[in-house]
C-alpha cells in the first residue's frame, strides 16, 4: 500500500507528512532532515528575525539535499519585506499562520511557491479558500504551541474543513504524534498531516535538552492551553490565540489572574529575572496532548519513514477489519 496523495504529488515528496514550522525549534537542520527523509520540511520563520533566517536558511538548503522545503511565518508578526526576501531563496512552499495572510499572497504566488495557509476556525478556513490557498492546514486545539483560544478538536474539525475546501488539499494538524494519527488524518479526508511536537523530540530540533526530555516523560494531562506565559514574557501574541504548554510555575501562580498579570510589570520582570537565573526555561515548553505517544529521540529523517510505515500498517489493519 502506498501513501500517495494530492499532497505528495503536489510536492513530489515520498510521504504525506509535513513538519510544523515551530518557532524556536524548526531550524534548518530539522526542516532539512524532514525533507531528506521524504516529507516536507518547513522552517519556523516566526516573526521573521533576519539574523536567524540568515543563519538557518543556508543550513536548510544544505541539509535538504535538493528535496522540496518551505518556510512558515506568523501572519500577525511578519512584514512583506521579510517574506519577499525569504522567497528569494526559492522555497517550494510558504506557510502562513495566525492572522490575515492576505497581504502576502501575491508575493508568494509571483515567486512560484505553493501557498499553505493554516486555519483554526471556519472563518479562517473560508478566508483561506477565498484567497486561493493551494493547501490548507486545519489545526485542532490538541496541538502544542499556539492555536485558537476557543478551538475545535482535530477529529471533528478536519472533515468540516475538507468539505468546505474541496478540491483544495487539506492537511490535519493537532495531536498527531505517531503513524496512527497520520492514518486517521487520511481517513478524515485530509491529504496528509502536519506534525509538530513529535519532531520536538529529535536531536535536530533547536530545543533545550531538558525540554526534549520533558516531552518524552510527559503526559497529555500535563499540558494546558493558556495565555499566562505569553503575558508573563511580554509576548505580543493576539489574544485570540493561546498556547498549549507543559506545566510551569507561572501557570500555577497566575492561572485565572491573566488581567492582573497583564497590568503587573513587576511580575513580568520577575519572570525575566527567573529566566536569567536559570530557574525556569528560557521558552515555554510547548507540547501537544499527544506527548504520551512520544517515548524516544530518533533522528528526524528516520522518524518520517517510521511515521509513514506506521500509517500504512494502521490503514492495512483497518482495511482487514
Amino acid at each position: 500500500m502506498g501513501l500517495t496523495t494530492a499532497f505528495t504529488e503536489m510536492f513530489g515528496v515520498e510521504y504525506p507528512i509535513a513538519l510544523a514550522p515551530m518557532g524556536g525549534s524548526a531550524g534548518g537542520a530539522l526542516a532539512g532532515a524532514v525533507s531528506r527523509g521524504g516529507g516536507l520540511g518547513l522552517l519556523g520563520g516566526g516573526g521573521g528575525d533576519e539574523d536567524w533566517l540568515a543563519r538557518e536558511l543556508p543550513v536548510l538548503v544544505d541539509e535538504s539535499a535538493g528535496k522540496p522545503w518551505g518556510i512558515g511565518f506568523l501572519s500577525w508578526a511578519v512584514d512583506v519585506g521579510v517574506v519577499a526576501r525569504a522567497l528569494e531563496h526559492g522555497p517550494s512552499a510558504m506557510m502562513l499562520s495566525f492572522g490575515d495572510p492576505g497581504p502576502f499572497v501575491e508575493h508568494i504566488r509571483s515567486a512560484g511557491a505553493v501557498l499553505i495557509i493554516q486555519v483554526t476556525d471556519l472563518e479562517e478556513a473560508r478566508r483561506a479558500v477565498d484567497l486561493g490557498a493551494d493547501v490548507i492546514v486545519a489545526q485542532g486545539t490538541e496541538s502544542g504551541g499556539h492555536g485558537a483560544r476557543h478551538g475545535r478538536s482535530t477529529l471533528p474539525f478536519v472533515p468540516v474543513v475538507v468539505d468546505l475546501a474541496t478540491p483544495t488539499p487539506v492537511l490535519a494538524a493537532g495531536g498527531i504524534a505517531d503513524g496512527r494519527g497520520v492514518a486517521a488524518a487520511l481517513a478524515l479526508g485530509a491529504e496528509g498531516a502536519l506534525v509538530g511536537t513529535r519532531f520536538h523530540a529529535t536531536p535536530e530540533a533547536l530545543l533545550a535538552p531538558e525540554t526534549a526530555r520533558a516531552i518524552v516523560a510527559g503526559r497529555g494531562e500535563d499540558t494546558e492551553r493558556n495565555s499566562v506565559l505569553d503575558i508573563a514574557r511580554s509576548s505580543r501574541w493576539p489574544t485570540k490565540y493561546t498556547a498549549r504548554t507543559l506545566g510551569h510555575p507561572y501557570l500555577d501562580g497566575w492561572r485565572g489572574r491573566e488581567d492582573e498579570l497583564a497590568t503587573a510589570p513587576h511580575a513580568q520582570q520577575a519572570y525575566q529575572d527567573a529566566v536569567v537565573r536559570g530557574e525556569i526555561p528560557a521558552l515555554p515548553q510547548w507540547a501537544s496532548e499527544a506527548i504520551d505517544l512520544i517515548n524516544d529521540l530518533p533522528s528526524a529523517a528516520d522518524l518520517v519513514g517510521t511515521l509513514a510505515a506506521q500509517a500504512e500498517a494502521a490503514l492495512s489493519r483497518a482495511g482487514r477489519r
